[in-house]
């Protein structure tokens, strides 16, 4: 790090072995873990709380305040975790009043481009692939990949071990373990692909396909569809999981079957 081309403000705290490339700005009230990479021409706002052995690339802009007429200068922050790469001109804007910070978890790759927008919460080991888009208060879980140029509504909620397809609108919250595509968006199979790669065995697969199969490809309609899921299917952690998650949805869920389904 040479220290007369980059500037940190004496109040920041910058953990160990961190490397800082030149041209970048670091303000005050910052943390930044051991062991991370900074690119150069990288700006790091007040209220970035930057995990260890985190990458992040030239151009990137970390915790700028939110881009929401709301929001009125309170003190809140923008966490990245452990173990996250935030490719080149990612923006991640800090939160609002509303929740008070922006989360980005850990092990987490956010392609060139990407923009989280305030108050939204993305889990672990997630993907977000070039120029994906967030707008405010959006949920994302575990494992969750998003396509290259998709954009998602606020307050829309997506799944743990999610695909959705790149250049998506998505405007309807995505329950867990399903592919999504198409315009509007709309249930195409379940992620088998991603989640053997995680471990999930065949009879736990076909488990969680039959389930979407009586939500979205045999015509009942959502309240009906989980009354059945509920009572004729066995109960499991990941049945259990996706009742959960379509009965709190504020949203609604995406459309049903298409006739791409896996």
């Amino acid at each position: 790090m040479n220290n007369n081309l980059v500037v940190i403000h004496p109040n920041a705290r910058i953990g160990k072995n961190v490397k800082i490339d030149p041209f970048t700005m670091i303000h005050e009230n910052v943390e930044i873990g051991d062991d991370t990479w900074i690119g150069s021409n990288v700006t790091i706002f007040p209220g970035a709380r930057i995990g260890s052995n985190c990458k992040i690339f030239p151009g990137a802009v970390i915790s700028a305040v939110p881009q929401d007429l709301k929001f009125h200068g309170e003190d809140t922050i923008a966490s990245i975790g452990d173990h996250t790469t935030i490719r080149e001109f990612v923006t991640v804007n800090r939160g609002t009043e509303a929740l008070g910070k922006t989360v980005v978890g850990s092990h987490n790759l956010l392609m060139a481009y990407v923009h989280v927008a305030h108050d939204c919460i993305i889990g672990d080991h997630c993907i977000l692939a070039n120029g994906a888009t967030l707008a405010g208060h959006i949920t994302i879980a575990d494992f969750a990949i998003i396509g290259g140029l998709s954009a998602i509504h606020q307050f829309v909620q997506v799944g743990s071990h999610v695909m959705i397809s790149g250049g998506s609108l998505v405007r309807k919250d995505v329950p867990p373990f399903v592919k999504a595509a198409h315009e509007p968006l709309s249930y195409v199979g379940i992620n088998s692909v991603g989640l053997r790669r995680r471990g999930f065995n065949n009879e736990k697969i076909a488990e969680i396909q039959n389930i979407y199969r009586t939500i979205f490809v045999k015509g009942y309609s959502n309240s009906h569809a989980l009354d059945v899921v509920q009572n004729e299917m066995q109960a499991s952690p990941e049945r259990d999981q996706i009742l959960s998650f379509i009965r709190s949805s504020s949203r609604g869920i995406m459309k049903g079957y298409s006739k791409d389904e896996d």
